[in-house]
């Protein structure tokens, strides 16, 4: 990342001189400071937002989810054993798929 903010950094200063050239030539040489005043300012944001494959910033995208971040509850706490969570609901009969027995006599 350092290199490439030297390299915005000199695009940047080399634009500043265009600048002031463009004051200080006359003729049809005016162009040549006039294009870089122009052109470097966007030739200095795609350097400074550039992907430099030496860095391998492979992070970035990533391809699943990092496992620190798919961590479940908090821990239970060292007191409680196994089995001792209560749990509230209501049994119910896979068996009888049709209703309670009652309502089979009925039918």
């Amino acid at each position: 990342m350092r290199k490439r903010m030297i390299k915005y950094a000199v695009a940047m200063s080399i634009r500043m001189v265009c600048l002031i050239l463009i004051f200080v030539v006359d003729g049809w040489f005016k162009i040549i400071p006039v294009a870089g005043a122009v052109f470097l300012p966007w030739i200095a944001v795609v350097i400074a937002n550039g992907n430099d494959k030496a860095e391998g910033h492979s992070d970035s995208l990533l391809d699943s989810v990092p496992l620190a971040e798919i961590e479940s509850g908090p821990e239970p706490e060292a007191d409680e054993g196994p089995g001792s969570q209560v749990l509230q609901g209501e049994l119910i009969n896979d068996d009888d798929e049709s209703g309670t027995g009652e309502e089979r006599k009925a039918s």
